[in-house]
């Protein structure tokens, strides 16, 4: 049975896209499972950004066959692990959340770089190339970690 993992953001088209095409290129796929979502309704069925793609295709990862979602109650039991990008997605889906269990899945992305400190990986939407590129080395390194913990690197 594959560990199935969530990656969330806002509206799934600039980090949460990322974070799932990063982890997939760390982990074996005959062992993990991960997908991405948001938590708004905003892009659902849209590709991920185009400045997103392009970072990532920098990086020889392919996301353009990614299309956006929306978080529902029903992930909660789907995933293993719930991985949010900032403080606004964690609050959005820890509302959604009917007991301590389905709590304890939902975790900050940075936390896996800076344990306990929530910090948010920053939107890069409204920003430029460079923002993208930045979000791009704090979600590898937090994917880093997250493999490595996992311990079945592909």
């Amino acid at each position: 049975m594959k560990v199935k993992i969530l990656m969330v953001c806002l509206g799934n088209i600039c980090r949460s896209p990322l974070a799932e095409g990063i982890l997939q290129s760390k982990l074996d796929p005959r062992y993990y499972s991960i997908k991405s979502c948001g938590t708004s309704s905003y892009h659902i069925g849209s590709k991920p950004d185009k400045r997103s793609i392009d970072i990532a295709k920098q990086y020889g990862i392919d996301i353009t066959n990614q299309r956006a979602t929306q978080f529902k109650v029903s992930d909660f039991t789907t995933y293993d692990y719930i991985y949010v990008m900032d403080s606004s997605n964690y609050q959005n889906i820890i509302d959604l959340a009917n007991n301590d269990y389905e709590k304890n899945k939902v975790k900050h992305i940075l936390n896996e770089l800076h344990p306990d400190s929530n910090f948010d990986v920053p939107d890069p939407y409204y920003g430029g190339k460079q923002g993208f590129d930045d979000v791009f080395q704090m979600i590898n390194k937090a994917c880093d970690n997250i493999a490595l913990k996992l311990n079945k690197p592909a």
